[in-house]
C-alpha cells in the first residue's frame, strides 16, 4: 500500500511537471495595411515603453546581453546609432525584419509592429 502511494505521488508530480512546460503563443489575426500612410508615432510614449516591456527582459536586450540594449535610458541611441534602423528603406531595417521574423512572438500584435514600422518611416525621430 505504501509503495502504491509513493508511485501515485511520483506519477502526479511528473504529470504536473510536464504540463508546466507548455508555452502557447497566440498571434492575433488583425488586418493591418502596412503601406498605408504612416501615423505620427512618438519614440518616448509609444516605442520606448513597448520595447522596454517586451524586449528589455532579463537575458534578452538588457545591458550586457544581446544588442541593441533596449532598456529605456539609452535605448534610442542603441537602436538608431547601432544601425538597426534604415530610414531610407524602412523594410530593410534590421529592427523591422526581426520583429516580423524571429522576434515576432515577442511583439505578437500587428498594431504594435505597425507602430514601429511607422516610426521608422517617419525618420525614426527622437521625440
Amino acid at each position: 500500500m505504501k509503495r502504491l502511494m509513493i508511485y501515485t505521488g511520483l506519477l502526479l508530480m511528473m504529470g504536473f511537471g510536464l504540463t508546466g512546460c507548455y508555452k502557447d503563443v497566440i498571434l492575433p489575426d488583425v488586418a493591418v495595411d502596412i503601406d498605408a500612410p504612416p501615423q505620427a508615432i512618438s519614440f518616448k510614449t509609444d516605442i520606448a515603453p513597448m520595447v522596454n516591456t517586451k524586449c528589455a527582459l532579463s537575458g534578452c536586450h538588457v545591458s550586457g546581453a544581446h544588442k541593441p540594449y533596449m532598456a529605456t535610458p539609452g535605448s534610442y541611441e542603441q537602436i538608431v546609432n547601432g544601425g538597426y534602423v534604415n530610414t531610407l528603406i524602412p523594410k530593410q531595417s534590421i529592427l523591422y525584419k526581426e520583429i516580423n521574423g524571429d522576434m515576432k512572438e515577442n511583439i505578437p500584435s500587428a498594431a504594435d509592429r505597425q507602430k514601429i514600422y511607422d516610426w521608422i518611416r517617419n525618420g525614426a525621430p527622437n521625440n
